[in-house]
């Protein structure tokens, strides 16, 4: 029997790490989390798991529905962003559809793409569908509120689906997200990972109209949210408002590590979130080989197509001043 073979894509953090290696890692750039996330009182020893969630996710669609202001019923759950973004390519495409997805971005468009046999290809016309990640991974470039609304405009007119990626968005601007938009022809994802700083829960939504987000329902496997990250996601939305002080401080920290950068005569695209992507004056490879052994992680991005980049995360100023030290030990 054959099985048709689809290429995985390659994420951040210590798996990232060549296989087999021991080398200790003291400080992981390569994860984009929020190095400021919000601080509240969860106990997770107080969750009942001695029966099945609600699959319906009743209670935590209510809650999502009020911070997002839209209805429960435009709102779909999943275990990370990642599954949502499964169960959207499954319910919108069918076999041979053309979906529209940038150069340079986050890898899991194409490969959701290919699992629900469609093609990936780089232009508007004659596809069913677009993916865009805003701000976009790794650039770092957010688009703002106005030039989205043409686009969604422009898909609204066409007949096609808009997918929309806010997974950064409240480490940026939140002003910008779109996440109120009603349309048959956009979706929305938003994510608890970046913002909240725990990779760990598995957690994302979505927003979109009740027919496409009921097909998404129906797709997602039963039960995909576990108990924790359902209580864990109620309670981190109601203490969104302390994201507020995160943007500030990674703003401040941002600058700083860039204007170092360049400083080091490095070029850095100028970025509106938590990381920072920057041309290497090495191969990628080899400087993030070369950080590796200052024990530091660092991730290059010839998986976005871009072998002669390096993206970092933006941490706390010891941290990120741990990281230019070593650069000056590992640059040319």
């Amino acid at each position: 029997m054959r099985f048709r073979r689809i290429l995985k894509t390659e994420h951040g953090g210590r798996t990232h790490l060549a296989s087999g290696s021991t080398v200790p890692v003291i400080l992981d750039f390569s994860e984009n989390l929020n190095p400021f996330p919000p601080s509240f009182s969860w106990d997770p020893d107080k969750i009942s798991i001695s029966s099945y969630p609600d699959n319906r996710y009743a209670d935590l669609k209510k809650h999502i529905a009020r911070f997002e202001g839209r209805d429960p019923d435009e709102i779909c759950v999943g275990n990370g962003s990642v599954e949502i973004i499964r169960s959207y390519c499954m319910a919108v495409l069918k076999p041979g559809d053309s979906v529209n997805i940038p150069s340079h971005t986050f890898g899991e468009y194409g490969v959701s793409v290919e699992c629900a046999g469609g093609i990936t290809v780089h232009r508007q016309a004659g596809t069913v569908a677009e993916f865009f990640c805003n701000p976009n991974n790794p650039t770092g470039t957010l688009v703002p509120r106005s030039v989205v609304l043409e686009k969604i405009q422009t898909h609204e007119e066409a007949g096609t689906q808009l997918f929309i990626d806010e997974a950064f968005i409240d480490l940026a601007d939140p002003a910008e997200s779109v996440t109120d938009v009603c349309s048959g022809h956009v979706f929305v994802l938003r994510s608890l990972t970046k913002a909240f700083s725990v990779p760990g829960i598995r957690f994302g939504w979505g927003v979109g109209c009740p027919e496409l987000v009921a097909a998404i329902e129906a797709i997602r496997p039963p039960w995909s949210v576990n108990a924790y990250a359902e209580s864990y996601a109620c309670t981190a939305l109601d203490h969104a408002d302390q994201l507020d002080s995160s943007r500030e401080k990674i703003t401040k920290e941002r600058e700083f590590l860039s204007d170092a950068l360049q400083k080091r005569g490095l070029s850095v695209c100028p970025s509106a979130v938590n990381f920072l992507l920057f041309k290497s004056p090495l191969p990628a490879s080899e400087l993030k080989e070369r950080l590796i052994s200052c024990g530091i992680l660092v991730r290059d991005c010839a998986s976005f197509g871009l072998p002669k980049y390096v993206r970092i995360a933006v941490r706390t100023r010891d941290e990120n001043c741990i990281l230019l030290e070593a650069l000056d030990t590992c640059l040319p």
